[in-house]
């Protein structure tokens, strides 16, 4: 994925760096379980799932709560692995933007592809910009991502 930085305002620049920044893998479920409990929910996180609206304004505490807990059952659910190896942070201990990949659609998520899998999910305290799936998102991500807070 590439910007042109002569095409992004200061906010967007950020979110490319954090985009195509260092990100650390979390390898295991138990290292993801205790990473989730680092994640400040009141920082001002933006959740974008990618493929549908780009949110305009931070979820609440509450909403990033209720998303780390069903994002974290469907990982454990669909990624029938012994290893987690599909979430990436910042930083470990004090994370301002995280990459979730879709375990139904990995595609290359190390990056080493000339075309590299986007994420899932992103969790980011900088406003995201748009990004475009080269793909239809599915119809069961799609209800599971509109029925997170359709009860709010």
């Amino acid at each position: 994925m590439q910007f042109s930085s002569a095409q992004l305002d200061p906010a967007q620049s950020e979110f490319h760096c954090k985009m195509s920044g260092l990100l650390y893998g979390l390898l295991e479920w138990a290292q993801l379980a205790e990473f989730w409990t680092k994640v400040d929910t009141n920082a001002g996180w933006y959740l974008y799932a990618i493929g549908e609206e780009v949110p305009i304004a931070p979820a609440t505490p509450t909403q990033v709560e209720e998303f780390i807990v069903e994002v974290d059952a469907l990982l454990r659910r669909d990624h029938r692995e012994n290893y987690c190896g599909i979430v990436y942070a910042d930083n470990l201990d004090n994370p301002s933007f995280i990459k979730i990949y879709d375990p139904n659609h990995l595609g290359v998520s190390c990056g080493s592809s000339k075309t590299p899998t986007l994420p899932g999910w992103i969790m980011s305290q900088v406003s995201p910009i748009e990004l475009h799936l080269n793909y239809a998102l599915p119809a069961n991500r799609k209800r599971w991502w509109q029925g997170l807070f359709s009860h709010e």
